[in-house]
């Protein structure tokens, strides 16, 4: 009998195989439903082998404000980058796989201490397990985000990273679906839509949605929706996380291939230009990190004294007053009582709030504790 990984194989060859066109939606949406549901019972099989766990050098304990994974070829230069930009010495040489380890350094900037992963670099199969490939994207997943290092000659390199994440259930810079599936104890698969559907008839979907065994179900949709973001819906292990690029080698570049490579990356993502090892724009670099992870200041106020406002807290900027008390002490949480607000956040100045109030920019927060 074929392996998980053969089947999976040949399903891929039947999918580059058909022609993509709207008669083929539903047949190419239901090959993508058979994937997903054998990478379910792949991962499954592999937490329970012994294999399991990260792996020799793969331990990586997150520290710091956030966690950025350098993904990238082996030899674009992400070893040489991390040596420049943070506390890391990864071996740096000029030939390929030279970092068999993940590498964690640490950048500090603005404040914040940003951990950046030197990890192997990926290669085509990587999804499947080659080259180390399954503990690599686990790293990846866990991150706050991939910072790509692209090389100006090697074009085609992108396309082929992008794939693997992608086959790893990564979706960078995407959000998630607004797709919504409920299941019932009877009535068949029920289609509710507020905008028109042109990529799937409710029938189709229907199928794609008793392939995972659903037999009835309430399917709310917000917009029109593709075989892929309802496979991803029904997959439940999608990491949503977001990516930039670092376009490398700029000192050896000419124009025209830097402009040749930047057009073959995703034209919304955010992209720079770097030569990690002529130190080119390596400040710029570190600002482009911190802007695009998204971070904000949160200064705190101990009760009874004046609210410290000169070294703020830099936390992401989807935190709630629960992420900040895990941060300053384990028993935060705990012995809460109610936080306190002054800021963007607040409805009025020191309104009472409990954990899950999300914070902003600037706020100032008062933690009140059981003694």
């Amino acid at each position: 009998m074929a392996t998980i990984k053969e089947q999976i194989d040949l399903i891929r060859v039947e999918i580059d195989k058909t022609q993509k066109n709207k008669a083929t939606n539903a047949h190419i949406g239901k090959l993508k439903a058979k994937i997903a549901q054998l990478k379910i019972k792949e991962e499954k099989a592999h937490a329970h082998s012994k294999a399991s766990g990260g792996g020799k050098g793969f331990e990586i304990k997150k520290s710091g404000d956030a966690t950025v994974a350098l993904v990238g070829f082996p030899s674009v230069g992400k070893s040489t980058l991390i040596s420049q930009v943070t506390d890391a010495h990864s071996e740096v040489a000029g030939y390929a796989f030279t970092t068999l380890t993940c590498i964690p350094g640490v950048m500090e900037h603005r404040g914040a201490k940003i951990q950046i992963l030197d990890l192997p670099g990926l290669i085509k199969g990587a999804a499947e397990g080659k080259g180390r490939g399954r503990e690599i994207l686990n790293v990846i997943r866990s991150a706050d985000m991939v910072l790509y290092i692209v090389d100006p000659f090697q074009n085609a390199h992108f396309d082929v990273l992008h794939r693997e994440l992608h086959n790893a259930g990564l979706r960078l810079n995407e959000s998630r679906p607004p797709v919504f599936i409920k299941r019932t104890l009877r009535g068949g698969i029920d289609v509710r839509t507020t905008v028109e559907q042109t990529h799937l008839s409710p029938e189709e979907m229907g199928e794609i949605i008793r392939s995972f065994g659903y037999t009835s179900a309430i399917v709310t949709l917000r917009n029109n929706t593709t075989a892929e973001q309802i496979v991803d819906c029904l997959a439940e292990n999608r990491i949503y996380e977001k990516a930039v690029v670092a376009i490398n080698k700029i000192d050896i570049a000419t124009d025209e291939e830097l402009q040749i490579t930047r057009d073959s990356l995703p034209k919304d993502w955010p992209v720079m230009n770097i030569s990690a090892f002529k130190g080119t724009g390596l400040e710029e670099l570190k600002d482009f990190i911190y802007e695009n992870l998204g971070f904000m200041r949160v200064f705190l106020k101990p009760q009874g004294e004046d609210a410290d406002m000169e070294e703020p807290l830099i936390v992401k900027d989807d935190s709630t007053v629960r992420q900040i008390c895990n941060k300053l002490h384990r028993d935060f949480v705990r012995k809460f009582r109610f936080g306190k607000v002054k800021g963007p956040s607040a409805k009025f100045d020191w309104q009472r709030v409990g954990l899950d109030h999300l914070l902003k920019d600037g706020d100032i927060l008062t933690v009140i504790v059981k003694r």
